[in-house]
């Protein structure tokens, strides 16, 4: 099917409610420009420099997420423009996004990336870090960054009940970050969890943002984009 087709399909069977970032790492814009005509509006990168360029060619409509691991040095390619941010997982990276946001006078908005795998490699908080972070005497002097809520990717495995108690868990610490320490902050009010493969189960579970990718493009070709497909940055968030 086309990339339209795809959208179509996927659109027709997730709640009006849930948002879906196309991601689009390593897709020509050509690609991105076939689901933008469809009305696609958000794009997710996980490549700093990428979704700079693509910015650049693109549509200024477009709400560009940034959803990959995301190094402090390459805060400063995305800070003018980026919609929100996923994958905050430290506390060094928030304040450098605080730092680069307040250079271009802005306020981004960021997700805190919560780790719920059973794996080694993700990146992310645990609930104790989460809640050191917004106990800390710094945090509230962060006024150029706005929490939006949690982001989280569960395990790479076939057992079903495994993701759906993974994602459940990242649902439950949303909700005790809400009532703990955003109780009266309306705008604290995403989960982002779940990918091409299990993003069904997601939004069972309670995911309000989806991201998507080789459902909505076809399988990826990393050959062209010089990126090694077991990097971290090219492999997360579909």
């Amino acid at each position: 099917m086309s990339i339209v087709e795809n959208l179509n399909q996927i659109r027709e069977s997730i709640p009006d409610h849930v948002k879906i970032v196309a991601v689009s790492k390593t897709q020509p814009s050509s690609s991105i420009l076939e689901a933008y005509h469809s009305g696609q509006r958000i794009f997710g990168e996980s490549r700093p420099q990428e979704l700079l360029k693509k910015y650049e060619e693109l549509p200024k409509d477009i709400q560009w997420h940034q959803i990959g691991h995301l190094q402090t040095n390459k805060v400063k390619y995305i800070a003018p423009f980026v919609s929100l941010i996923h994958s905050v997982d430290s506390f060094e990276l928030l304040k450098m996004i605080n730092r680069e946001a307040k250079k271009n006078n802005r306020v981004i908005d960021c997700l805190i990336q919560m780790r719920i795998a059973q794996e080694d490699t993700k990146f992310g908080f645990s609930r104790l870090e989460a809640e050191q972070l917004f106990q800390s005497y710094e945090y509230p002097k962060l006024e150029n960054v706005r929490i939006c809520g949690v982001m989280g990717m569960a395990s790479y495995v076939d057992d079903e009940e495994q993701i759906r108690d993974e994602f459940n868990f990242l649902v439950s610490l949303f909700k005790e970050l809400k009532i703990f320490f955003f109780m009266h902050n309306d705008y604290f009010s995403e989960v982002s969890m779940g990918m091409s493969g299990d993003y069904m189960i997601a939004i069972e579970e309670g995911s309000t943002m989806v991201r998507i990718g080789s459902s909505i493009f076809g399988e990826r070709d990393y050959s062209s984009q010089g990126a090694n497909k077991n990097d971290d940055s090219s492999t997360t968030n579909d």
